[in-house]
């Protein structure tokens, strides 16, 4: 199935972890969305980042924990992002972590994409349910 619809999200720095001499800055944020649409849920997770001194060249990676609805179905699943943008341009992996998903959501796996279009976040997922 595909479900599309927006989210909110709120990113607050933590602590950084390491400031390297060749000016590369790992990062750490604390990720908080709520989605709406077909995936009417809040999540909560953690970032990890690089930020170098090259604008527009950045890497990351986060786990967040999604909990609501899906399509009327509830429970919980856990998404997996692996980011990397090279002087602007974009590559992003966001996954449901295998055998992560609980309630009527578990043994739902997936992909997740992810678009910015005039200040709106917008979603796309495109899912499985199977049984367990």
């Amino acid at each position: 199935m595909k479900v599309s619809g927006e989210f909110e999200v709120k990113l607050q720095p933590m602590d950084f972890y390491a400031k390297g001499n060749n000016g590369v800055n790992l990062g750490r944020m604390s990720i908080d969305k709520i989605f709406t649409g077909a995936l009417e849920a809040i999540s909560k997770g953690e970032m990890l980042s690089a930020m170098t001194t090259t604008k527009g060249s950045a890497g990351y990676v986060a786990i967040e924990q999604v909990i609501g609805t899906l399509s009327g179905k509830q429970g919980c699943f856990v998404l997996q992002h692996f980011g990397t943008m090279h002087r602007g341009k974009d590559h992003l992996v966001l996954e449901v972590v295998p055998d992560s998903g609980s309630g009527e959501l578990s043994g739902i796996s997936g992909k997740m994409s992810i678009k910015i279009e005039n200040g709106q976040h917008l979603y796309e997922l495109d899912y499985e349910l199977s049984a367990n």
